[in-house]
C-alpha cells in the first residue's frame, strides 16, 4: 500500500502525466474513427513513420539541410545584431544613427518581406537564409543594447579609476555586465529563427523539413506532417537548452534567486 500511495503521488505531480493522457485520448480517438486518418494520423502511426523515415535516411538528410539554413541565417543575424547594438549602446551618435532604423525594422513583419526577398534574391537558398537573418537580428540587438545601457555606472567609474582604456573597459566591464541580456536576446532569436524557418522552407524548397511537409500535404500524409512538426519543436527545445547551458556556465558568478 505505501508503494502504491507513493506511486500515485508521483504520477499526480508528474509533468508528464497530462501529455501522456493527451496521447492516449488522441490514439483512442484515431482508432475508434472519431478522428479520421486523413485529418490527423494516430500517435502510433506517427511513431512508425518517424522510425521509417529515420532508418531510410530521408529525415536525417532533410534535417541537415534545414539545420544549415538556420545556422547560416542565425550567424548573419546574430552577428549583425551584436555589432549594431555595440555601435548604438556605446555611443550617442551611434544610437542616433542605428536605433531609429532598427525600430522601423521592428515594426515590419518579417514574413511580409517574403515576396520582396523573392524578387531580390530569387527562389534559391538566399531568400530563406535572408529571412532567418532578418528575423533573428532584432532580439539580439534590443537586449544587448538594453544590457549595455543598464551596466552600473559605478562599475564603469571604478574601472576608469584603475586606468583601463576604452577598449579594456568595454571588454572587461561593459560586455560581461551586458552578457545576461545578450543571452536572453539569443534565446529569443533562436526561437524566432525556428518559426521563420517553417515559412521560409515553403519557398520552392527542394530539400528540408518544409519540402517534406509540402509533399506530405499534397498526398494527405498527415503522419509525415506531424513528424516534421515534432522535429521543428525538438529543434527549438534543443536550441533553448543550448543557450541555457551556455548561460549556466558563463554566468556562474551571478547569484541564483531560486535554489535547485
Amino acid at each position: 500500500m505505501p508503494i502504491l500511495s507513493k506511486l500515485s503521488r508521483t504520477l499526480g505531480s508528474s509533468r508528464w502525466l497530462s501529455p501522456i493522457a493527451f496521447l492516449a485520448v488522441w490514439e483512442l480517438a484515431s482508432r475508434t474513427g472519431l478522428i479520421p486518418q486523413r485529418t490527423l494520423a494516430a500517435p502510433s502511426a506517427v511513431a512508425g513513420t518517424l522510425a521509417e523515415m529515420t532508418l531510410s535516411g530521408e529525415l536525417p538528410s532533410n534535417l541537415v539541410v534545414s539545420f544549415e539554413r538556420v545556422l547560416f541565417g542565425l550567424a548573419i543575424g546574430v552577428t549583425t545584431g551584436i555589432v549594431l547594438a555595440l555601435l548604438a549602446g556605446l555611443s550617442r551618435r551611434g544610437e542616433a544613427a542605428v536605433d531609429p532604423i532598427m525600430q522601423i525594422k521592428r515594426t515590419i513583419p518579417t514574413l511580409a518581406l517574403t515576396p520582396l526577398f523573392i524578387v531580390w534574391f530569387g527562389i534559391g537558398e538566399t531568400p530563406k537564409v535572408a529571412l532567418i537573418a532578418f528575423a533573428s537580428m532584432f532580439p539580439v540587438y534590443l537586449n544587448l543594447f538594453s544590457g549595455i545601457r543598464g551596466v552600473d555606472a559605478r562599475l564603469v567609474e571604478g574601472a576608469r579609476s584603475f586606468g583601463l582604456s576604452q577598449a579594456e573597459l568595454v571588454w572587461h566591464v561593459i560586455l560581461p555586465g551586458a552578457l545576461p541580456s545578450l543571452l536572453v536576446g539569443l534565446r529569443y532569436s533562436l526561437s524566432i529563427a525556428i518559426l521563420v524557418l517553417v515559412v521560409a522552407e515553403q519557398i520552392n524548397a527542394s530539400a528540408g523539413l518544409g519540402y517534406l511537409i509540402n509533399n506530405a500535404r499534397d498526398f494527405l500524409r498527415t503522419d509525415i506532417i506531424v513528424v516534421c512538426l515534432l522535429v521543428y519543436a525538438v529543434l527549438g527545445l534543443a536550441a533553448d537548452g543550448l543557450v541555457r547551458a551556455i548561460e549556466a556556465r558563463a554566468l556562474v558568478w551571478r547569484p541564483a534567486l531560486l535554489d535547485a
